[in-house]
Formats: C-alpha cells, structure tokens, sequence
C-alpha cells in the first residue's frame, strides 16, 4: 500500500507497535477510525473517566507485536474500576483483589497443566511470550459496563482478527463464551486452532463448559506439533 505523505503523518500519531501500524493501517486511516478517535475526544472533554489510561489503549498489540503472536485469547470489555484495567484482557494490575472470572482461569490453569494459582492478576509475562489478550472493545467509561460497545471498537478489533488470520498460520485463538465464539467466525480453522469454551465468569462457568475445558495443554501442545516453543503459563517467579 503506498501511502501519501499526509496519511504517513495520521499513521505516525498512532502510539502502536510498527507491525500492528502497517497491517492496520487501512483500518488507521479510515473514516470510522476518526469517528472512533471523535468519539473518545468528546467523552474527554465532558470529563468522563475512561479506562484504561490513554498510554495503555494499545497494550495488548504493544506487548505483543504482530510477528509475536502465538495464542490469542479474545476478552469483551476492559474492567470499569479503578485502576483494574490495563490494556489486556481479563487482566488485572498487580496489588489489586483477582477479578471473579481471573480467579476461575487460575483454577482451571492450576488443574490442567498443575501451575502453582498466582498471587496476582497481571498477565503481562503471557503477554510477553506471545499471548494477545485482546478486548474486542478497547475502552469504557468508568462504572459503566460496556458504555463503548457499537461506537467502532469491534471494527477494530476485527481487523486485528483478520490481520492475523491471513498473516499468520498456527495460531491458537481461545474463544470462551458466545461472544467471542461469534467473533471467531472470522477464523480460518484450517490454518489455525480454534479453542471453544464456556465463559470463565462465575455464572457461566458454574453452569458447566469451562472448567475441564484443558485449553492451556491444548495450545502448547499444538504449538510444540508445530515447532513453536510453548507458552510458560507460570506467572510467579
């Protein structure tokens, strides 16, 4: 794609991983994008509180680069307190309480592979090996659940879905719950593995479908079937 030197300029104010900015830069440069930027514009200057921090919006695809990537485990909104979300999904920043459907992914972890229950819910070092923990929707309002759903973040995020599909090949992508399940429909199942479970939030997961589900096993060993070195789930030193 050759781009005019006013699009290098738009792309070149996007705080993103320089892989991500190439593969997304349709997306980037887009007029639902700059609806999506006017939108969050306004919800700022109405003084509205947004998590995460506008540094960590991009988190997931910083800390874990395009060419990274190994796993991919989908989320749906970031958490709305404060302080909890920071740019991954299900993950939490370190000193705060392990969110309810943190603490049952532990467990499933814990029985499936015998990884020690972390003391904290920062999933960075998954992040860090080649685990996108990617929200579909990248923002919300504090207090307020899903305030920034349908205003062109599931766009977004479908872009990176399908970037991935068609750049990449052996990717895992863990999908719990009916929402991610319907947004992996995007996914080439012949090129990659496609994890299906129930959602690991307590009412969904008491219901039966996730616990037992072994997608921690699974991937690392399709990951080794296919020479890629596994994911080191341990998040404790």
């Amino acid at each position: 794609m050759s781009l005019t030197e006013q699009q290098q300029a738009k792309l070149a104010k996007v705080q993103l991983d320089a892989g991500w900015k190439l593969g997304l830069s349709d997306f980037l440069l887009s007029p639902r994008m700059d609806e999506l930027k006017d939108f969050l514009l306004q919800e700022m200057k109405q003084d509205k509180v947004i998590y995460p921090p506008n540094a960590l919006i991009f988190n997931a695809l910083n800390t874990t680069p395009l060419d990274n990537v190994k796993v991919v485990i989908l989320g749906q909104d970031p958490y709305h307190g404060p302080n909890q979300a920071h740019g991954l999904s299900f993950s939490v920043q370190k000193g705060l309480a392990l969110p309810p459907s943190l603490r049952n992914i532990f467990h499933e972890l814990n029985t499936d592979l015998g990884v020690p229950v972390s003391k904290h819910g920062d999933l960075t070092r998954w992040a860090e090996q080649g685990v996108l923990l990617l929200n579909s929707v990248l923002t919300v309002e504090a207090g307020q659940p899903t305030s920034h759903q349908k205003r062109g973040w599931e766009d977004f995020t479908d872009h990176v879905i399908d970037v991935l599909n068609e750049q990449r090949e052996h990717l895992v992508f863990i999908l719990w719950g009916a929402y991610a399940q319907r947004k992996g429909q995007r996914i080439d199942q012949n090129k990659h593995l496609v994890l299906k479970a129930a959602h690991p939030s307590p009412l969904a997961a008491n219901r039966g479908g996730f616990f037992g589900c072994k997608v921690f096993s699974k991937s690392n060993n399709y990951l080794k079937q296919n020479g890629i070195e596994p994911i080191d789930w341990q998040l404790d030193a």
